[in-house]
């Protein structure tokens, strides 16, 4: 393996059984192979533990940590708190990249090789996933998820250890995978997600409807939003433009109801109001000139800070806050 190459796996799991033998035989066919893949049994009591020494036995690079059974799936903080686990059993100065995997995904073959390729290509690109796509339970096609270009994907958050050591790595919170985008940005580098057909995924599991059914999710996603520190405005507006997404209607009363009970409550905010400025800063630009355009602003805009620690001058290309690199 190419020693610049080097890229760590780390997969917070529970129960898996499912779907876990598609993440690990797509995994097992990458052009480029992990390092390492750490994954953390977080107390299942399916047959996930018994896949996985199946699996431990032979993949050489995989190696699975368990932890004790708290009785219960914990999404967002306790994902976090798993992964951490994980990543506190190896020495993250040895490789070059690391991956946040959930195992409930199938993922093409040059998947990997495509994130670092695109890395390589581009010094401030920091963080960046390929786009998740699901079979429509209804007519069976094969149809994408709602998620932005400008966030690398949460079910597989592949970084440049550089920038995840820089950010400060994720937060225990359930926004965890929206503020690590955003303080990437504020540092100067580019986060995002390619829908390129070599870097497109199948999600086995809808996004959000992992815990308690997609309900649940999209209510915790409100109040994800509220802790992270976007306005009411700019929720509200993106409430609106998600209403014909699935579930139709449902989908985005419970976002609104996620983050308007926290509002009430006056529920604990991210801390950082340096984060909270810069961010409604950003979602003023999407609702003045569309989330494209304010993101390239941004992206050109923090250049300065970028260039600043890493002493690199722009050589145009999405360095310079141009879309087409990612």
């Amino acid at each position: 393996m190419d020693s610049r190459r080097r890229y760590l796996l780390v997969s917070p799991c529970r129960d898996e059984a499912r779907f876990i033998r598609r993440t690990l035989d797509s995994v097992a066919r990458q052009t480029i192979p992990p390092a390492m893949w750490i994954v953390v049994d977080d107390g299942s009591s399916d047959e996930t533990p018994k896949i996985l020494e199946e699996y431990a036995r032979k993949l050489p690079f995989l190696r699975v940590v368990r932890r004790t059974n708290r009785g219960k799936r914990s999404v967002g903080p306790g994902v976090i708190e798993a992964f951490y686990h994980g990543l506190g059993t190896v020495d993250l100065g040895r490789f070059d990249y690391l991956c946040k995997l959930d195992m409930d995904l199938d993922l093409p073959r040059r998947y990997f090789e495509g994130l670092i390729v695109r890395m390589e290509n581009e010094p401030r690109l920091g963080t960046c996933s390929g786009k998740p796509w699901f079979i429509h339970p209804e007519t069976l096609a094969l149809v994408p998820e709602t998620c932005g270009d400008e966030m690398s994907v949460g079910a597989s958050k592949f970084y440049r250890v550089t920038c995840f050591r820089e950010i400060g790595g994720f937060v225990r919170q359930v926004m965890w995978d929206g503020i690590d985008c955003h303080r990437a940005r504020m540092l100067g580098w580019i986060a995002g997600a390619v829908n390129d057909e070599d870097l497109r995924f199948l999600h086995l599991r809808p996004m959000g409807s992992s815990d308690k059914g997609i309900w649940a999710g999209r209510v915790r996603a409100g109040g994800g939003q509220y802790f992270m520190g976007t306005s009411p405005i700019y929720y509200l507006a993106s409430a609106i433009y998600r209403l014909p997404s699935r579930p139709v209607l449902l989908g985005s009363a419970g976002m609104l109801w996620g983050y308007f009970s926290n509002a009430i409550k006056r529920a604990p905010r991210y801390q950082d109001a340096g984060f909270r400025r810069f961010l409604r800063k950003y979602h003023r630009a999407c609702l003045l000139m569309g989330k494209a355009r304010a993101t390239q602003r941004v992206m050109a805009q923090q250049a300065h800070v970028w260039h600043a620690a890493h002493g690199r001058p722009a050589e145009g290309g999405i360095a310079g806050g141009s879309r087409a690199a990612i």
